[in-house]
């Protein structure tokens, strides 16, 4: 194995699946996770999520491109992949009558090397619903004894696809902590998730995903990073926009007035504040409501998906413009 397979567990190349021959789902993503890394796929629904991820799990074959987990490939090398790597599905569809011990044990059966169930259950606080019947569990524990089995052979890479979708506040910290413990240990994760403040919180690198290709990628700081900052307050009685700084020169690039209310959207925050900071001083004034923030990963996601959606539509229109469409349409 050579040096860039034991860094880069998961490598994707130019990664393409097509359904009945003509949807592509996903086309042409790559991307890497590294050893001991967290790693979060986003996208909106019908993105290629779950497709991509069920193409790493070697759940299927790729229509082109190249899928490497542990240097090998997860679809026709399943056998040296599969006893290395644990998976949460989004639904694991145990059998209701079943007690939590029991399904563990029955899964642990078809596992290699599996943990002790006791300690598997320990990892994610079911240790006190192990003679409970899975159909008395509720929907966040059930979530709970999906990842304690995706646990149990200790896996190298962990595959989990909405690991916290129905657990409460103090189930998802916890989640989170086991997760991040996994990671320290060297296991290597990657997630699928909705919670935009959960793949900001956990991931180490993610990636976001529009319309089957990669919109962004990097840590959550560098992707966030892209999208400006913002400064709201209420303008003082007496004063107008146009009293403010000349915007373009605080790095504004972009503002909305709302009544008194005045939001700026800019790329150089500490400038753009202290310029107005400033100005209310001199100006002896009190700025009510004064609001200032870095761009949040849900405005980077939201504006990844309206910078996307603009750029198809003024796809289409050009080419519904062309000379070739009108003389198609007349």
């Amino acid at each position: 194995m050579n040096t860039n397979e034991h860094e880069h567990v998961i490598e994707v190349t130019d990664l393409r699946r097509v359904y009945g021959g003509e949807f592509e789902a996903v086309r042409g993503i790559s991307f890497s996770v590294r050893r001991g890394e967290i790693f979060a796929l986003l996208g909106t629904n019908g993105a290629g999520k779950t497709s991509t991820v069920e193409l790493l799990e070697g759940l299927a074959q790729p229509a082109g491109g190249r899928v490497r987990i542990l240097g090998h490939d997860p679809y026709t090398e399943r056998a040296a992949v599969r006893p290395r790597t644990g998976v949460m599905l989004q639904e694991g569809g145990f059998p209701s009558e079943l007690t939590v011990t029991e399904t563990a044990r029955m899964w642990a059966s078809c596992v290699s090397g599996a943990r002790p169930t006791e300690e598997a259950l320990g990892l994610v606080g079911l240790a006190g619903k192990a003679d409970v019947r899975v159909k008395q569990l509720s929907g966040g524990e059930r979530r709970r004894l999906d990842l304690a089995l995706a646990l149990l052979g200790e896996p190298e890479v962990l595959f989990l696809d909405e690991p916290t979708t129905g657990l409460d506040a103090e189930g998802r910290r916890d989640t989170w902590e086991l997760v991040r413990t996994l990671r320290d240990a060297g296991t290597t994760v990657l997630l699928t998730t909705h919670y935009l403040e959960e793949a900001e919180g956990l991931a180490d690198r993610l990636a976001i995903l529009h319309e089957g290709r990669i919109a962004a990628a990097g840590t959550p700081a560098e992707v966030t990073a892209a999208q400006p900052s913002r400064i709201a307050f209420e303008l003082p009685e007496g004063y107008f926009l146009g009293d403010l700084p000349p915007l373009g020169e605080l790095g504004v690039v972009g503002h909305e007035v709302d009544g008194r209310v005045v939001r700026l959207r800019t790329r150089e925050l500490q400038r753009a504040a202290t310029a107005v900071l400033v100005w209310a001083e001199r100006a002896g004034v009190e700025l009510r409501g004064l609001d200032v923030r870095s761009a949040s990963l849900e405005e980077a996601f939201l504006g990844i998906a309206r910078e996307a959606s603009g750029a198809e539509r003024e796809k289409f229109e050009q080419s519904a413009q062309s000379p070739q469409k009108k003389e198609h349409v007349a």
